[in-house]
């Protein structure tokens, strides 16, 4: 068994690119409080910062694992500007959907559909929906089932879901993103929509 936690960032990214999850597991624990703590500093809610947290690491797992990581000792500044950048598009996103204007709009922008109630018809389109994911959802794999259901339907960290489930971080990160792609595909193949 390697002792990961006497390796430089940059042997732990290549020990991980080489197959090694642990060593990301050692690479996670060694900065999270950092980045998690800088991420908390600039953005206010805690649910925000949960997630800015978690798609910094799933960028991070992803861009090791295809082999774009330039190794040149300053790992915690990449994740770091990684980090920055995610919570600037996030701070763009909310600001173009804060700036709307109806002054020269030539029509009622508060006459909106996703303002108004809910017809029927949308209760019976959403409960279709719920329903035809349900059933794509059941034909995944145990473990990329057990991790969807843990954080979409549990709320759950990729933290807690690796502890709940025994496994790396990087291993439940993986099984997520295998079943959002095998969901779309699954959708895309029996043709549902699954959006109103």
């Amino acid at each position: 068994m390697q002792n990961y936690a006497k390796q430089t960032d940059d042997q732990l990214v290549a020990a991980f690119a080489a197959g090694y999850n642990k060593a990301f597991d050692a690479l996670l624990e060694r900065h999270q409080s950092r980045v998690f703590n800088y991420i908390r500093h600039i953005v206010s809610d805690d649910v925000q910062a949960n997630d800015v947290f978690q798609e910094t690491f799933v960028r991070v797992v992803m861009t090791i694992k295809q082999g774009r990581y330039s190794a040149d000792g300053k790992f915690a500044s990449w994740v770091m500007r990684i980090a920055h950048n995610i919570i600037i598009d996030m701070f763009r996103r909310e600001k173009a959907e804060a700036t709307v204007s109806t002054d020269e709009a030539d029509y009622d922008m508060l006459n909106r559909r996703e303002l108004c109630d809910d017809t029927i018809e949308d209760v019976l389109v959403d409960r279709a929906i719920t329903n035809d994911v349900r059933q794509l959802v059941r034909t995944l794999p145990r473990e990329q089932r057990q991790v969807l259901v843990m954080r979409y339907y549990g709320n759950m960290s990729f933290k807690e879901i690796a502890e709940r489930t025994g496994v790396s971080i990087n291993t439940a990160l993986g099984r997520m993103r295998y079943a959002i792609l095998n969901l779309r595909r699954m959708a895309r193949e029996n043709n549902i929509t699954l959006t109103r």
